[in-house]
């Protein structure tokens, strides 16, 4: 009969088999002796990682730098002398000199570091850096010859004026002269009435027209017998639509043709008069 396996392999797998069962033997009392009866979970800890940063530290001997802020010249509120006011619910214009050059602001407008808030009867509010400042207006001094004088009776186109010599002195000088088609204006009247606002409104009173918030033009509400705005042409009740082309449909539009009036050599005025639109033109010289 023919063995399947050859006794030689048979006993080689057996002495195999042998040892490792020793071996196992041997780990299980090895085990069971010295090894710890739990489980141990085991982490790796990691330290927190190092930041690096290239800092730049100073020297006993040498002191740090520090940048002063630059100082910028600071203006005075006493170097502005304030000439004339026009303040109205929804508009404020002053003329102020500063440094012996007069200008015409309106509210939000800066002169010498100062900004205009707004106006009184007799003086104007400025501000710079988050404080306030009161400027009074200048008032003309009193003369021991006489003082000037307005009377209003029945109105203003019944206005006499009684003046000193020294007022008179201060009145313009120039003309207006009719040529026809057009007027002759004098400069120095130009001159004159830019740097003294008050003179204007006692000469003549203007409102503004509205539809709605828009404002459409400005009418006439007086003129002075007699005033150089008489001899303009300009009349109780017109309505002045626009300068030389420009719209005057705002505030802001009419005090920036005012600030420019001065280096005008003619002047169209459209104007409403009757219903009717006319032009009202002037030369100056």
């Amino acid at each position: 009969m023919k063995h399947l396996f050859k006794p030689e392999r048979m006993k080689l797998l057996i002495l195999v088999l042998a040892v490792i069962l020793f071996v196992k033997l041997v780990w299980v009392v090895v085990a069971f002796l010295w090894l710890p009866t739990s489980g141990v979970d085991y982490s790796e800890e990691k330290g927190p990682q190092n930041l690096y940063y290239r800092v730049r530290v100073p020297s006993n001997d040498q002191s740090q730098r520090v940048e002063k802020p630059k100082v910028l010249p600071q203006g005075s509120i006493k170097d502005i002398d304030l000439l004339g006011i026009y303040s109205a619910s929804d508009i404020t214009v002053v003329t102020v000199r500063h440094k012996g050059k007069t200008k015409v602001l309106s509210k939000g407008e800066m002169i010498n570091g100062f900004v205009l808030e707004g106006a009184g009867s007799d003086f104007a509010t400025f501000s710079k850096e988050e404080k306030l400042y009161t400027v009074t207006l200048i008032k003309p001094k009193k003369s021991s010859r006489g003082t000037g004088s307005i009377k209003t009776v029945n109105g203003p186109d019944s206005i006499s004026q009684e003046k000193s010599s020294t007022d008179q002195a201060k009145m313009p000088s120039g003309e207006i002269v009719d040529a026809g088609d057009r007027k002759i204006v004098d400069r120095s009247l130009l001159t004159h009435y830019t740097t003294n606002m008050d003179d204007i409104f006692k000469d003549i009173g203007i409102q503004d027209m509205k539809e709605g918030d828009r404002v459409t033009g400005f009418r006439v509400k007086f003129v002075r017998r007699g005033s150089h705005f008489a001899k303009l042409g300009l009349q109780r009740g017109d309505i002045i639509k626009s300068v030389n082309g420009q719209e005057i449909n705002s505030y802001n539009a009419a005090f920036g043709i005012f600030k420019e009036v001065q280096n005008m050599s003619n002047m169209t005025l459209v104007i409403i008069r009757d219903n009717k639109e006319m032009e009202l033109e002037y030369e100056v010289n």
